[in-house]
């Protein structure tokens, strides 16, 4: 009975071994391949993937901490974008007071320097109108005196000028008693 069971048994599995199509004596080849390589190429392929896990670990964490450095950068970046523009409203603020003060400075100076000027035209014109008077009055002395030479010279008789030089004479008498 058991030798009738192992002929079922072998045709059966002949039956469906042959089978067209599925030959699982293929499968089972590929199966025992596949074991035999593992148990074989099982540790140095498990430390080779091991080796490899640990450097994939070892560039994540390293591209971890650029990714940080980057966002710590861009941080700064943002803070002194921001910081730029109280920055740029502080400097403009304070050229305005300066450019006020500047021209309020300026503006003084201006004023002085038209006072100064005010006075100074004063003075000037007022020395131009002493050097002018000192010049009329010289004028008018030298033309009064050659208007009296000339109106002596044609009014003046011969006896007008002996009377003239003996009142001059007496009067030098007098002067000196």
């Amino acid at each position: 009975m058991l030798g009738v069971l192992l002929l079922e048994w072998r045709e059966w599995l002949n039956t469906y071994f042959n089978y067209p199509g599925l030959e699982v004596w293929k499968f089972l080849n590929l199966g025992v391949f596949i074991l035999v390589m593992l148990k074989l190429a099982g540790k140095p392929l498990e430390s080779a993937l091991q080796s490899r896990r640990e450097r994939i670990q070892a560039e994540l964490n390293a591209a971890q901490k650029e990714k940080d450095a980057a966002l710590a950068t861009l941080a700064e970046a943002d803070s002194l974008l921001a910081r730029r523009e109280d920055d740029i409203s502080s400097i403009a603020a304070h050229a305005r007071q300066e450019a006020e003060e500047e021209k309020a400075r300026l503006a003084m100076a201006a004023t002085s320097e038209i006072e100064k000027l005010q006075i100074q035209g004063q003075r000037e014109i007022e020395q131009a109108g002493k050097v002018a008077r000192k010049t009329l009055r010289e004028f008018l002395a030298d033309r009064s005196i050659q208007l009296a030479r000339e109106s002596v010279r044609q009014n003046l008789r011969p006896e007008d000028d002996v009377r003239l030089v003996t009142e001059s004479i007496s009067g030098l008498g007098r002067n000196r008693a």
